[in-house]
């Protein structure tokens, strides 16, 4: 499975800044066909991205295609499913139903290592549960400005927190990483790391980025710091020298539920 805290996303019809983007830091980039590809150049942004898949870093390259409710996604799907090279994971946009990722799975079967279904519609966090334990998805990203146009409200924590909640759930019962969306406000890097540190404590894995600056800071909050490695590692060698039986430990009750979070902390890195 790949493990990643953080990724870049950028647009699919500006081929020259693929490679400026691998070259950023970001753990993963995510070339996107989507919605930053006006409709009018989607066929050329799709070869642009074939022609380029040949030379990046696949386990580090991702893909967003359209979504499979419209032609442009079916294209895209077919492209990467015939191209001589693809990429690591495939995301994909508005899912809103198990049987479209049942639909990509068959159609890359092992080509990709994973699907990354986009939840961003009410109807589609209702299907959360089936559509994160499909089989094919290593993670599940939740889509919030589709999300809040739908809902009425701003881009901003509070307004979609319950909404993060069930998703996070979704997540946790199929055990695959959770992706948060990008913070918009490019100008607000205070905004970006408290946004960050809250996303980490509900339960995700990674954060997108939409600039390259950003990328430092989503790095900084996701990644285990020094200090929750130290602690982790301290506590783990004292539950297994006590046989893995209940003990306390600088005044905390450690036991199997408990140390299962250790546990994480130490594979993320």
């Amino acid at each position: 499975m790949i493990s990643f805290t953080n990724f870049l996303f950028v647009p699919a019809n500006r081929p020259e800044r693929y490679e400026k983007a691998a070259s950023s830091g970001a753990d993963m980039i995510c070339i996107d066909l989507e919605d930053s590809v006006p409709a009018d150049q989607k066929d050329t942004a799709r070869e642009s991205v074939l022609a380029a898949l040949a030379n990046l870093d696949r386990q580090k390259t991702a893909v967003r295609i359209n979504g499979l409710k419209n032609a442009a996604g079916l294209a895209d799907l077919l492209a990467l499913a015939n191209a001589d090279h693809a990429p690591a994971l495939v995301f994909m946009p508005m899912v809103e139903s198990p049987s479209e990722v049942e639909i990509a799975d068959d159609i890359l079967g092992d080509k990709v290592a994973g699907l990354v279904p986009l939840i961003e519609t009410v109807k589609g966090l209702r299907a959360g549960d089936p559509i994160a334990a499909s089989h094919g998805v290593t993670a599940m990203m939740f889509g919030g400005g589709d999300f809040s146009a739908e809902l009425g409200t701003k881009l901003e924590w509070e307004p979609l927190l319950a909404a993060r909640g069930a998703f996070i759930m979704c997540c946790a019962s199929a055990k695959v990483m959770a992706i948060d969306v990008p913070y918009i406000d490019m100008a607000n890097e205070a905004g970006l790391a408290a946004e960050c540190t809250k996303a980490k404590a509900m339960g995700f894995h990674a954060k997108a980025a939409i600039h390259p600056k950003q990328i430092t800071a989503i790095q900084a909050a996701m990644r285990p710091s020094e200090a929750e490695l130290a602690e982790a590692r301290e506590v783990l060698a004292a539950y297994e020298q006590a046989g893995g039986k209940p003990i306390s430990h600088n005044g905390q009750m450690l036991e199997a539920p408990v140390m299962e979070r250790y546990r994480r902390i130490i594979q993320s890195v």
